[in-house]
């Protein structure tokens, strides 16, 4: 009894480890790391890559000169930039204008842990996608884009040309996501670089995933994490798309969120993340 015991104990390792592992769940380092640094700054960005994040995750609007610069807000935010009362818009400014602002001396109340990093400036595109040299990282770009506010942005059609000539200069277009929640610009950027990946950003609408990839023309999936449900998820790998909801900063969420079985997580705390992950066994 026990030789046989041995045995097929010994056949059910050799079948457990014949089995392929599940996918790591990647890291999407939100705004890169604002969790620990200024949103969207390059510190946030390297910081984001020094604890491992797979992605970095960061906001696109255009200056007056047609400049991609990094800013989640397309005015600039007063709670995150000096000098920024009155909230100027980013497109009524140019690049040199904008270098004027300091947006790294302010402390975000919503995050005790973030370091301020005074006399931070708001990077260009082009200066995070040089980043990449650091790693195998990829970078998930949002354009900040909506109908009801044009004056605040390019054309659609116009944003995604200055998006895909960023990206080709850097010679990216294998490591990069674009997402949005105006689909114009995704359908856009489809036509001008159909090897970009493509990602629907949802926050509210309660409809499959797989219709908003199809609505987007997408093959990643991006909602809010209040509308992932394991069905959801499941019907939308099903389909062969990637599910990759924001923003889960807490335990609970992380684990509710593997429970459901997405593919990634957008985080303010890439570093909190990925030591959860660790813990927990989902990454090595």
């Amino acid at each position: 009894m026990e030789h046989s015991t041995r045995r097929l104990l010994a056949g059910l390792l050799l079948l457990a480890n014949a089995l392929p592992a599940a996918p790591p769940i990647k890291v999407h380092g939100h705004r890169g790391a604002r969790a620990s640094r200024p949103e969207n700054t390059i510190p946030a960005f390297e910081f984001a890559i020094s604890v491992g994040a797979d992605v970095l995750e960061m906001d696109v609007s255009v200056t007056k000169d047609d400049v991609l610069v990094l800013s989640h807000d397309p005015r600039l935010n007063p709670e995150l930039c000096v000098g920024a009362e009155g909230r100027p818009a980013i497109r009524e400014l140019t690049l040199e204008q904008l270098r004027r602002f300091d947006c790294g001396s302010k402390k975000l109340a919503l995050f005790p842990d973030q370091v301020p990093v005074p006399g931070t400036r708001i990077p260009t595109l082009d200066e995070v996608l040089a980043l990449a040299p650091r790693g195998n990282f990829g970078f998930n770009i949002e354009t900040k884009i909506s109908p009801k506010t044009p004056e605040l942005a390019p054309p659609p059609d116009k944003f995604a040309q200055l998006l895909a000539e960023v990206i080709q200069r850097n010679h990216l277009a294998s490591r990069v996501i674009v997402q949005s929640f105006d689909y114009r610009t995704l359908h856009a950027m489809k036509k001008l670089l159909p090897q970009v990946r493509l990602s629907a950003l949802e926050s509210q609408r309660q409809v499959s995933f797989v219709e908003l990839a199809r609505e987007a023309g997408a093959t990643i999936v991006s909602p809010h994490l209040k509308l992932v449900t394991p069905e959801k998820v499941a019907e939308a790998k099903r389909a062969g798309l990637e599910v990759a909801p924001w923003t889960a900063n807490a335990p609970q969420e992380w684990d509710r969120l593997i429970q459901a079985g997405v593919d990634a997580m957008i985080t303010d705390d890439p570093a909190g993340l990925i030591a959860f992950l660790k813990q927990h066994g989902y990454r090595r």
